[in-house]
């Protein structure tokens, strides 16, 4: 099994709803870092599972869609806390649509929303 990764990082708000967590009801920022893994058996015909650049572009845009936004405002979180799974998911299910290469088997997004804490969502293709 091939892996390649990709990671950027953004700053984003957001506040928990529905239960008692103390500070994380009330609104702050997370310095979030996004790993995004592609996984596939077969390399294309350059040698590549995937093409980088291209994987590259489309997380930018998703981190610049995400980037300095308070996430509860979204419309990706309507009805949903704003947690690092359901990011996880979000970014992860776009990814997927996105990317083009017929060879890939999965997609993994890990965030990290802070040194010690991360959540992870993976798609199977």
């Amino acid at each position: 099994m091939y892996t390649i990764g990709v990671k950027r990082d953004f700053v984003a708000q957001h506040f928990l709803v529905g239960g008692d967590w103390g500070a994380e009801n009330l609104r702050h920022s997370h310095h979030y870092q996004v790993e995004v893994q592609l996984e596939g058996t077969k390399l294309d015909e350059h040698g590549y599972l995937v093409d980088i650049v291209e994987v590259e572009k489309h997380l930018q845009a998703l981190v610049d869609y995400f980037r300095d936004r308070m996430l509860n405002e979204l419309p990706e979180f309507a009805g949903r806390n704003p947690s690092i799974e359901h990011l996880a998911r979000i970014i992860c299910q776009s990814l997927a649509e996105k990317i083009g290469a017929a060879n890939l088997s999965a997609v993994r997004v890990k965030i990290w929303e802070n040194d010690i804490a991360w959540a992870a969502y993976r798609e199977e293709l």
